[in-house]
């Protein structure tokens, strides 16, 4: 519908937005808190709401279980694999089947500009667990909205084993053995290309928001870019991660994307 106002909420799980989340993002449960009081208060000037969701299995590329070292122990949390690690030997899969199309993963996000090397990260927002859930104060906003007669719109990803999935319009790696889950969600953007405004907060802005945001932005052009505006009270970095988390807002701001707080939702 022509003239709707978005909001595109990237990941707002407890594993992520409270302090005892596996990968918990420092300032996240503020985040939350913010956009939870911005949804109630703005519930009538909302359209649609689109929430994506974090969908990790144990069994995860990124998850130390997937490696071993030379002396068979796995990464710890927050290891950075390339491509000639895995080509030495230094890292190699634990499962010697999976040992071709690992090394193929690695060097194709070595090879891709604007692409993060291979993070181990703590296993995290796994199907099923309290992780996995949407933080608590934003799902009771959720549900207020709702009772608007409307639906939230959840997408999940990063159940594909084989790829990291920050980005909710596509996976890190294109995998052709699960075109539907690792290619573009064209179904996600066509609740968005229409919109006037499209609101955006959720975590990590240095990883799934910036990935989100860059991934849309890259396939529909600049011209779109100007329909962005980045809740910026209500996204956090990644710890170590914050220079990529601010250059990637520079970087949109140059393309034409707005920024805002919480509590200015309604003036842009």
């Amino acid at each position: 519908m022509e003239g709707e106002t978005i909001l595109l909420t990237i990941d707002p799980q407890d594993d992520f937005s409270i302090p005892t989340g596996s990968l918990f993002v420092k300032g996240a449960d503020k985040d939350m808190t913010r956009l939870s009081k911005a949804v109630s208060k703005n519930k009538g000037r909302i359209d649609r709401i689109v929430c994506t969701k974090d969908a990790h299995r144990s069994l995860h590329i990124a998850h130390p279980v997937w490696w071993v070292d030379q002396s068979d122990k796995h990464p710890s949390p927050f290891t950075v694999i390339s491509a000639s690690d895995v080509e030495s030997g230094k890292w190699r899969a634990y499962n010697h089947g999976y040992q071709a199309k690992s090394l193929d993963y690695v060097k194709k996000l070595d090879a891709t500009p604007n692409k993060y090397m291979l993070c181990i990260w703590p296993p995290h927002c796994l199907i099923g667990s309290k992780g996995f859930t949407i933080h608590s104060e934003l799902f009771a906003a959720f549900q207020e909205w709702e009772s608007q007669f409307a639906v939230v719109d959840f997408v999940t990803k990063g159940s594909n084993i084989f790829t990291e999935h920050y980005s909710a319009f596509k996976a890190e790696v294109f995998d052709p053995d699960d075109a539907e889950g690792t290619g573009p969600n064209m179904r996600m953007v066509e609740y968005l290309k229409d919109a006037d405004r499209i609101y955006i907060a959720g975590e990590a802005l240095s990883h799934c928001v910036r990935a989100t945001v860059t991934d849309i932005a890259d396939h529909f052009g600049d011209a779109y870019v100007k329909k962005f505006v980045l809740l910026e009270d209500a996204c956090s970095s990644v710890g170590g991660f914050e220079k990529q988390g601010e250059e990637f807002i520079q970087k949109m701001i140059r393309r034409g994307m707005h920024v805002t707080t919480t509590d200015k939702f309604d003036k842009i």
